[in-house]
């Protein structure tokens, strides 16, 4: 969302600028900065110094920055540390230092933003910063717009860590608590001018199922709203993707086959047959525990396809599908890794894309496929019951299930299968999926409107 949603809305004429942890990944390291600020938080009685650096050039259609807090976001990962797989355990720490960061360099700027938009439990705490911590409180006119994109990651951490926040007007702690400790999420709800999530599904599913937030969610429903979010149209295009072999030109048997023998000079598959893939992080809320059963099943049936699996994640999960490989070779494959480049040649090949959410807020997976013709196998929550509709149906899109299990995830992946054998109906679903636009230009839309909203009240 960060790197497309600021790019559109520049494009509508509504300048946007992004800040981000500079973390340590490849994409991040390669580029060119320059230092715009720099300046020192306090951290119990130490001062944590940070440097903001600014993306040179206008390559991604919007100005980046950087916050640069040595020795706490250099770190291989991003969210977890990848020699465990768990998250880091200063993670409090890292954003409570990162949101500070972020408002200093927002009180220098000549020019204040009209609007603040903050995303998750990592920015939270800003809402209630510029309201009642006294070194931001210049700031405090500025309306903030608070997203969730996933309400089961709440951020929540002891009071007995409540050193690492700046000095605070102490009669507004109730707003930081919820359950009796610092809850990030939750008051960022509380603090917020306008909540959204990333589809009306999600919304809804909020008020009944928010890792214990649901009652807070229902008192402050007024000031929601759901936005589905967008794809970048330019990045995720078959016609012109730098990172597919094969361009599509019309013919849809072509596109597939060829991109998918492409994939099979990397992954152990069969190219005759159907080739079902997922896309993502191996954890519970994505649902990958289920698949190991649901594709053993399928092949002891008598199924035919082949599966490829990109993501990482649970180390048991890791080892599972590690182990799958070895002993259902050409009908089992993976991959334990995060790559981008990857990820666009298995949408170009893939004939279905499994999403077996037990949780899915939006899901930009599945208009990834729609845009590659591979046909999402969903199960219907959050955002993928408002982009997703079952092939039984009249302009379906995907093949459909209700309820998380296994079994169903097999029998899905059964009816994938028959409509495989069937190539006229095949060409008529991947035709139609291809039409459909979830680009951000709608998305950037809505939110405009929200900031306009804001903006005149």
């Amino acid at each position: 969302m960060l790197g497309a949603l600021p790019k559109y809305l520049n494009k509508v004429g509504a300048k946007t600028s992004v800040i981000i942890p500079k973390y340590k990944q490849k994409w991040i390291l390669e580029q060119a900065y320059e230092r715009m600020f720099s300046g020192s938080i306090a951290y119990g009685e130490l001062q944590v110094p940070f440097f903001i650096d600014c993306l040179t050039g206008n390559s991604l259609g919007y100005s980046l920055f950087l916050i640069d807090i040595p020795e706490f976001f250099d770190r291989e990962g991003i969210y977890t540390d990848v020699r465990t797989g768990h998250a880091y355990t200063d993670e409090p720490d890292r954003y409570v230092l990162f949101q500070q960061a972020a408002l200093q360099f927002i009180q220098e700027l000549p020019n204040k933003p009209n609007i603040i938009h903050c995303h998750d439990h990592h920015t939270g705490l800003i809402p209630f910063m510029i309201k009642h911590v006294e070194q931001f409180t210049d700031l405090q006119l500025i309306p903030i717009v608070f997203t969730i994109h996933n309400g089961q990651y709440n951020g929540a951490f002891s009071w007995n860590r409540s050193w690492i926040l700046p000095d605070f007007d102490s009669k507004h702690r109730g707003l930081l608590d919820w359950d009796h400790a610092i809850n990030p999420l939750a008051c960022g709800i509380k603090c917020c001018w306008k909540l959204s999530t990333v589809s009306n599904g999600y919304l809804n599913e909020l008020s009944t199922s928010a890792n214990d937030l649901e009652s807070l969610i229902r008192s402050e429903i007024s000031k929601a709203i759901g936005i589905v979010n967008g794809i970048d149209n330019e990045v995720w295009n078959p016609e012109t993707d730098v990172r597919i072999s094969k361009h599509f030109d019309g013919d849809y048997t072509s596109f597939k086959s060829k991109n998918k023998q492409t994939i099979a000079e990397r992954f152990a598959i069969q190219t005759d047959l159907p080739l079902i893939t997922f896309i993502g992080r191996l954890v519970y809320e994505k649902g990958a525990d289920c698949i190991p059963e649901a594709i053993s099943s399928f092949l002891e049936q008598g199924g035919q396809a082949s599966f490829v699996v990109l993501g990482t994640g649970d180390p048991e999960l890791r080892d599972v599908f590690m182990d799958m490989r070895e002993k259902l070779w050409s009908y089992f494959d993976t991959s334990i890794e995060y790559n981008e480049d990857l990820a666009h040649q298995l949408y170009a090949g893939s004939d279905f894309l499994m999403m077996p959410s037990r949780v899915e807020p939006c899901g930009l997976n599945q208009l990834y496929a729609f845009r590659y013709g591979t046909i999402p196998i969903v199960r219907i929550t959050g955002g993928l019951a408002d982009t997703v509709l079952d092939i039984s149906l009249e302009k379906g899109t995907g093949i459909c299930y209700d309820e998380f299990s296994s079994e169903n995830l097999c029998l899905s992946f059964h009816k994938a299968t028959e409509l495989f054998k069937n190539k006229k109906n095949l060409n008529k679903v991947r035709k139609h999926i291809m039409s459909l636009n979830y680009s951000w230009e709608k998305a950037s839309e809505n939110y405009l409107t929200v900031y306009r909203n804001l903006t005149l009240s």
